[in-house]
C-alpha cells in the first residue's frame, strides 16, 4: 500500500511561507503527527505566525476538542526557521506557500532547488498559477505537484491536487495519501487547467453575477437571494466575493484569462472595485458595506429569490463544469465533491441543472451567445446531454 510506504518516507515537512495559509497548513499537518518546519524571510512572520497557532490551539482546548497536552504536542512539532538551507535540511517534503506571484514563486524554486536534497517532493499551494510552468524551473519537475488547500485550512476539508504534465504518478498518489493523513478530502484535478476546479467554476460566476444586474436590473440582494435558496449554495454569490476577497477575486480573474479566454469573461466592475479597495468584508465595503470586522450576513430571503431568475449563472457555472469533463480534467462525481466541500453547495449541481432542465439551459446559452459572443457557447457534453 503506498501509505505504508509514504509514512515511513515522510514524517518531516517544511512549509515556505508563514501567512495565514502557511501557518495553517503547518498547524494541520502538526496535528496529523508530522515533524513541521515553517519558514519565512524575517523572524517577527515566523513569531506572530507561532502566536496565532498558539490562539488556534488554546481556543480548540477551550472548545474542549483537543486536550492541553495534545495542543502542546502540536505547538512543539512546529519548529520556526529563518534559514532556508536549515529549514530544508530534512525535509522529505517541502509545500511552499508564497503569494501568488509567479516571478516571486519562481524566484523561490530557484533557492529551494540549490537548497534541498534531490529526492525532495516539492508541492506549491497555488489557487490558480500553473504547476507545469512552476515545476519546469526546478531540476524535478516529475517530484513537483499542485496542492491546493482552502482557507482557513484549519477548518476547510477541501484540497485539490493537481499534477503538472511530469509529474510522476507515485507522487500523485502520495500527495493524495498526505492529504487523506492530514483530515482532509483530497479532489484530483488530472490536468493542469486554468483554475483548477473550483476557481473554475466560481470566479466566472462572480462576473457573470455582475452581468445578470447589468441585463436584469435585479438588486444584489435579489440575485444572492435567488442563488442561496434556488441554487443551495450556503450565501449569495456577491456575499461569497465579499468573503473571499476582491484582492484574490481580481488576481485570480488576471491569472486564468491570461491563460484561456474561454474560461472568464472579465466584467470591469471587479477590477474597479479592486483598485478602489473596496474588497469586501476584510476592508468594510465590497458589493455591500459593513459595520466592523464582525462577520456580518446580508438579510436575503426566499421571497427576494422570487424575483431574479438565476438560469444565467446556472449556465455559466455548468458550461465551465461541462469543459472539465470534455477535456480530461475531472468528472462528475469528482466536481460534485469538490463543490460540496469547497463551495457549501447543499444540492449537486448537476441534479439543480436537470431541475431546471438542461435543454433550457442549452437554450440560454446559445441566447446569450447570440447576444453576447463566443464565451456562450454550451460545450458539446451539455448539448449532448440535453
Amino acid at each position: 500500500m503506498v501509505f505504508q510506504r509514504w509514512c515511513v518516507t515522510v514524517k518531516n515537512i517544511t512549509v515556505l511561507g508563514s501567512g495565514v495559509m502557511g501557518h495553517g497548513i503547518a498547524q494541520v499537518s502538526a496535528t496529523a503527527g508530522y515533524n513541521v518546519v515553517l519558514r519565512d524571510i524575517k523572524q517577527e512572520f515566523l513569531d506572530k505566525a507561532m502566536e496565532k497557532i498558539k490562539w488556534s490551539l488554546d481556543k480548540m482546548v477551550t472548545k474542549e476538542k483537543i486536550s492541553k497536552e495534545a495542543a502542546d504536542g502540536i505547538y512543539s512539532r512546529i519548529t520556526p526557521i529563518v534559514d532556508l538551507n536549515e529549514a530544508v535540511k530534512d525535509a522529505e517534503m517541502v509545500i511552499e506557500v508564497v503569494p501568488e506571484i509567479m516571478e516571486l514563486k519562481k524566484q523561490v524554486y530557484a533557492e529551494l532547488d540549490k537548497a534541498a536534497k534531490p529526492e525532495v517532493i516539492f508541492a506549491s499551494n497555488t489557487s490558480t498559477l500553473p504547476i507545469t510552468e512552476i515545476a519546469n524551473t526546478t531540476s524535478r519537475p516529475e517530484k513537483f505537484i499542485g496542492i491546493h488547500f482552502f482557507n482557513p485550512p484549519q477548518l476547510m476539508k477541501l484540497v485539490e491536487v493537481i499534477p503538472g504534465e511530469k509529474t510522476g504518478q507515485e507522487i500523485t498518489e502520495m500527495t493524495q495519501e498526505f492529504v487523506k493523513s492530514v483530515n482532509k478530502q483530497a479532489v484530483l484535478c488530472r490536468k493542469d487547467v486554468p483554475g483548477f476546479i473550483i476557481n473554475r467554476l466560481f470566479i466566472p460566476m462572480v462576473h457573470e453575477a455582475c452581468y445578470l444586474q447589468d441585463r436584469t436590473n435585479a438588486t444584489l440582494e435579489e440575485i444572492d437571494s435567488a442563488v442561496k435558496f434556488k441554487l443551495g449554495f450556503p450565501m449569495g454569490i456577491f456575499e461569497l466575493a465579499d468573503f473571499t476577497g476582491m484582492d484574490v477575486i481580481h488576481k485570480a480573474t488576471v491569472e486564468m484569462h491570461l491563460r484561456d479566454k474561454k474560461v472568464i469573461n472579465p466584467h470591469k466592475t471587479i477590477e474597479k472595485m479592486f483598485d478602489e479597495k473596496k474588497l469586501g468584508q476584510k476592508s468594510g465595503e465590497g458589493y455591500y458595506k459593513y459595520s466592523d470586522d464582525k462577520y456580518e450576513r446580508v438579510a436575503l430571503s426566499e421571497e427576494l429569490a422570487e424575483k431574479c431568475n438565476p438560469i444565467q449563472l446556472v449556465a455559466n457555472i455548468l458550461n465551465n463544469a461541462a469543459w472539465l469533463i470534455t477535456n480530461g480534467a475531472s468528472d462528475i462525481e469528482e466536481i460534485e465533491k469538490a463543490c460540496k466541500l469547497g463551495l457549501g453547495l447543499k444540492k449537486p449541481l448537476f441534479e439543480t441543472a436537470k431541475e431546471i432542465g438542461i435543454k433550457n439551459i442549452v437554450d440560454e446559452l446559445n441566447k446569450l451567445a447570440e447576444e453576447h459572443g463566443e464565451f456562450y457557447k454550451p460545450d458539446p457534453l451539455l448539448e449532448s446531454m440535453s
